[in-house]
């Protein structure tokens, strides 16, 4: 008695959808960051809005993919792409707009992409899972970027620490977590050669 062969996950699925609206939402969130006079006017607060609700499609559609079985290669090469886009154009932005200084933009961005890389780089030797330390990661660097995408001037100096203490905690993270993957990737290769 053979068993059937499990069905394909159709790629047109509303994990996938998720996604790719996630990855339509980054020009909108670019204009309307970019249409601001960081004055807490109405394009800011649409910016914080359009970040706000494409993060959380990226927790959202990582549920539906799971609990429902709608895994698909699309979405496992999509999802990181969209996420890179939404959490780098932010970065790039607050940057460029002097809300945020460069040098952390830089470590961040070298993070990601570095890692990027090497997951591609040793897919031969296996697969590199996200680790709880790395959604951790990205869940401060989401709080850290709200944060200063929020219009803080009205409040006082406080509430800039306080986005400054959050990202300071974003960039230990990402860079200890950058660490760890590439420790990781090591042992990966190491355990294949043997």
């Amino acid at each position: 008695m053979s068993s059937s062969p499990t069905p394909a996950v159709p790629v047109l699925n509303i994990a996938n959808i998720l996604t790719v609206v996630r990855i339509l939402l980054v020009p909108f969130f670019i204009w309307f960051l970019l249409l601001d006079d960081a004055n807490g006017g109405l394009f800011r607060w649409l910016a914080v809005l359009t970040f706000a609700v494409a993060i959380y499609t990226d927790k959202l559609d990582g549920d539906l993919a799971r609990s429902r079985g709608l895994i698909t290669d699309f979405g496992k090469i999509a999802d990181p792409i969209a996420d890179k886009l939404l959490i780098g154009s932010a970065l790039v932005l607050l940057s460029v707009l002097g809300e945020l200084w460069w040098w952390v933009t830089i470590v961040i961005l070298v993070r990601e992409l570095g890692i990027t890389v090497l997951r591609f780089a040793i897919i031969r030797y296996g697969v590199m899972p996200a680790s709880r330390g790395g959604k951790l990661k990205t869940v401060v660097q989401t709080v850290a970027i709200l944060l200063f995408l929020l219009p803080l001037q009205g409040l006082g100096d406080w509430a800039w620490w306080a986005a400054a203490v959050v990202m300071a905690a974003a960039v230990v993270i990402t860079v200890v977590t950058g660490i760890d993957y590439i420790v990781q990737a090591a042992r990966l290769r190491a355990g294949a050669r043997r």
